[in-house]
């Protein structure tokens, strides 16, 4: 299973390997070189946690509904 590498030093691990370790989007891995000098890829373990987004906690939490037009008047000083 061959794939390449990017400029950035990425690489695509392959279905089958992911699927054989069990791997999805957000999960650690780890890896090594043996002493044949073959490169070892582990499951480390859970998904990671994303940083929560510091809008989140207000996102939709607004009480004051202003319509488009009486909003941009109060800001251009027109009410």
């Amino acid at each position: 299973m061959a794939t390449t590498i990017t400029s950035k030093g990425q690489v695509t691990i392959p279905k089958q390997i992911r699927d054989a370790l069990n791997l999805a989007p957000g999960f650690l891995v780890d890896f090594a070189v043996n002493r044949e000098g073959e490169v070892v890829l582990h499951k480390v373990g859970a998904r990671t946690t994303r940083k929560p987004d510091r809008f989140e906690a207000a996102r939709g939490k607004a009480d004051v509904k202003w319509r488009t037009d009486e909003l941009m008047a109060l800001l251009r000083g027109e009410g």
